[in-house]
């Protein structure tokens, strides 16, 4: 056997890492992509039709390449589109019971539509789902974790505290998607109404940036390994800044501001790969 064919034949396969990006991020619309292998796998859609298509499309992806849906819960913001875009393209979505109540049956006529269990971990395809229940001011709000067998990513935004559960399960994870929805004194002095002010600063509201980086601090100090990507997301248009996020988070980590990345409104962020 020749020397360069028996050499080949030694290479090892390449392994193919788990990568995750966002269509956009915010009151507006939120929908976060997680591939692994041969499995794409669509978190929330809070976006038309036409506007998600151009959404995928800077990924280089379309609706034809999505395999899964998954729904956090159901407010607008995070499955206004799901329905029609799982209708149309026939993929099946996965939500728990509360959220699937919350949001309508009739909503999800003609769709395949799968209940899950918010303490139970299963497979989607390639993609390893672990869900956990959160405190928000939804039916039966869940956030995730997404695992390849090695690697996973966590996700965590619309939650009004942090708890120990959640603590716990973001420690596994080796890249995090965090909320930072507010500045808690742009909030308390901005022009929104009282009762809306105390309903996002809440306990079933929305994280502010400090108490992120306080959560933030507490993961990185019961992982493992590095965290390889953070991530600030459902940042406040008026009630916050990238600026502003981005200090918060590394003043917890204790690295320098640049490195912690923004999910915006308009267009999310690109491909990050988890090593």
């Amino acid at each position: 056997m020749p020397d360069a064919l028996r050499l080949t034949l030694h290479v090892s396969p390449l392994t193919i890492s788990m990568r995750f990006a966002s269509l956009g991020s915010g009151s507006e619309g939120n929908g976060l992509i997680v591939h692994h292998q041969g499995t794409h796998l669509l978190l929330d859609c809070g976006f038309g039709l036409a506007d998600t298509v151009r959404r995928l499309a800077r990924l280089l992806l379309t609706p034809a390449d999505i395999d899964v849906i998954v729904v956090t819960h159901e407010h607008d913001d995070h499955v206004g589109g799901v329905p029609r875009l799982a209708r149309k393209y026939d993929i099946p979505v996965y939500l728990t019971h509360g959220t699937l109540m919350a949001t309508g049956v009739s909503r999800f006529e003609g769709v395949v539509v799968n209940i899950i269990d918010s303490h139970v971990a299963l497979p989607l395809g390639d993609i390893e789902l672990k869900p956990f229940p959160v405190p928000h001011d939804a039916r039966e709000p869940t956030q995730f974790v997404f695992g390849d067998g090695d690697k996973a990513l966590g996700v965590l935004t619309d939650v009004g505290i942090a708890t120990a559960h959640i603590e716990a399960t973001l420690s596994e994870a080796d890249a995090l998607v965090l909320e930072c929805n507010h500045d808690r004194e742009m909030l308390m002095n901005g022009n929104y109404p009282y009762t809306l002010k105390q309903r996002i600063g809440g306990r079933l509201g929305h994280l502010a940036n400090d108490a992120a980086a306080q959560l933030l601090g507490a993961v990185s100090s019961r992982s493992t390994s590095s965290l390889q990507h953070v991530i600030a997301a459902h940042l406040s248009k008026q009630n916050n800044t990238p600026a502003l996020a981005r200090e918060a988070l590394a003043g917890a980590l204790g690295c320098d501001p640049a490195w912690i990345g923004v999910a915006t409104q308009d267009h999310g962020f690109a491909w990050r790969e988890i090593m």
